[in-house]
């Protein structure tokens, strides 16, 4: 799924001058892959994931996927690849308040579809999608009528939606209790089973990274595999 080398990542700040968020990764995470990400703030770890989502561009080194070197592709060819290849969950869920859960999973359909569905098909689509999460009796509650979990499993809806390659969750159970964030942990490891997802978790939660079978380390920029 991903071939990484030599992936440099720099930013200049007027106080510490020149950062190196990430030096010189080289690294492999095959098709259907269950991957953590751990390490210290500030180490790398959201750096790292933004490029394996097409969010940034390296300063140097190469990220090799979906048949392409994502580094050199231009602004449109990044925005289709994150519209229909890729789904995102992160620790705020980031839901629209005033949408249903429907609605808010709906509304990752039309840039990954380009208005290809009606709109009879894209509730459908949506209705599904919130039942593989254990939804489907919650469509039309908005936010505030969901418990943190629930919103959580409403977002990772709303990634798999689209029908994903690869699944990067960013934190996903970083605002959770224990009971949910088993609970959410469950969700994502059944959707790594059963839809044959890559998934890449970023993750302080060593309960959680300790489940997954590989788990890898990003401190000062450099990558290191755990056992």
């Amino acid at each position: 799924m991903y071939s990484i080398t030599g992936l440099t990542k720099t930013y200049k700040t007027r106080e510490r001058g020149t950062i190196r968020a990430l030096d010189g990764i080289d690294v492999e995470i095959a098709d259907g892959e269950l991957v953590a990400i751990q390490g210290p703030t500030g180490g790398g770890k959201s750096t790292l994931l933004q490029m394996l989502g097409a969010l940034d561009r390296p300063t140097d080194g190469s990220i090799k996927a979906f048949d392409h070197d994502l580094a050199a592709l231009g602004d449109g060819e990044l925005t289709r690849i994150r519209a229909q290849r890729i789904g995102f969950v992160f620790q705020h869920y980031n839901l629209i308040p005033t949408l249903t859960a429907a609605e808010n999973v709906e509304a990752a359909i039309l840039p990954a579809n380009s208005g290809s569905l009606s709109a009879a098909e894209r509730h459908e689509q949506a209705r599904e999608a919130l039942a593989q999460v254990g939804l489907a009796d919650r469509v039309t509650h908005r936010p505030a009528e969901l418990s943190g979990g629930q919103q959580q499993r409403v977002a990772i809806a709303r990634a798999l939606v689209k029908r994903p390659d690869v699944l990067l969750a960013d934190e996903p159970t970083g605002n959770l209790d224990e009971h949910m964030r088993d609970e959410i942990w469950d969700v994502i490891e059944d959707l790594w089973r059963t839809a044959g997802l890559t998934v890449v978790l970023v993750t302080h939660d060593s309960a959680i990274a300790r489940r997954t079978p590989r788990r890898l380390r990003i401190a000062a920029g450099r990558l290191t595999e755990l056992d």
